[in-house]
């Protein structure tokens, strides 16, 4: 299993992405502006996205997608999410008015693109990698996911704040080998971090002693501008763990 890191910033901004990494050449989790640096060629691979949340900087790519590989396959591109999740894309984004609703393109019958609901606990296999949904915390419905390979696991955590649900299913697994966790804000940020229910590395710090498993953590979804800042304090945070913070591009291979 391979993991590309597409987008990992928390916003926009020269040589900034925002949250979209590739599973080996056909799925995504998320679909942020980190998107549109793939090569068409590459684009053509995806088949599979699994969404964390409805908001702008994990969705953004997804219309544009769509309609870059509108009937470049007879199959449609499969889309899992919460409920929640596909019904506020199809309210606010598909809706005919901001973008066409490529679920209905070229026909209802045999359409572009496909929304398959999914509940937190639920586990999906492709090709040999299990996806399970994790509920997490976040201002609107959000999840994370862990992806179990032939020869590794690796966990993504949504956008969240402080939260049992996360830790708890990941302790079930055998081990967790890579852990991409958000950290959004730096500690001078913390009311902020709590109102917008993301981990500053003061919280992250407090709620990651709840994992059994050290894997090598990977901080991403950082405020531009804040980057440095936040990594030295979510180190300091973290005493016990392996602490790296994404730049983009990175490879990862298990």
């Amino acid at each position: 299993m391979q993991i590309k890191i597409l987008g990992w910033s928390g916003g926009i901004g020269a040589n900034l992405r925002t949250t979209s990494f590739l599973i080996d050449d056909d799925v995504l989790v998320d679909a942020g502006t980190g998107l549109g640096d793939l090569p068409l060629n590459q684009m053509t691979g995806i088949r599979h996205i699994f969404l964390t949340h409805s908001h702008m900087d994990h969705i953004t790519g997804l219309p544009l997608l769509a309609d870059s590989m509108f009937g470049v396959h007879d199959e449609p591109i499969v889309v899992h999410a919460q409920e929640e999740t596909i019904g506020a894309l199809k309210q606010h984004i598909f809706n005919w008015t901001i973008w066409p609703d490529f679920s209905e393109l070229p026909t209802k019958e045999r359409p572009s693109l496909r929304f398959r609901p999914m509940k937190p606990g639920e586990k999906l296999t492709i090709r040999s990698r299990q996806f399970e949904m994790i509920p997490v915390n976040h201002t609107v419905p959000g999840v994370g996911y862990c992806v179990l390979g032939n020869k590794g696991t690796v966990a993504f955590s949504g956008d969240t704040t402080t939260n049992d649900t996360l830790w708890d299913v990941l302790n079930l697994y055998g081990d967790i080998d890579l852990l991409f966790v958000e950290a959004a804000f730096s500690n001078n940020d913390i009311e902020i971090s709590q109102l917008s229910k993301h981990y500053c590395p003061t919280t992250l710090g407090e709620d990651i002693i709840k994992l059994n498993h050290r894997p090598d953590v990977w901080l991403t979804h950082f405020k531009p501008g804040e980057e440095e800042l936040i990594y030295r304090e979510c180190v300091e945070a973290m005493p016990d763990f392996n602490v790296q913070y994404l730049r983009g591009s990175e490879i990862f291979k298990l």
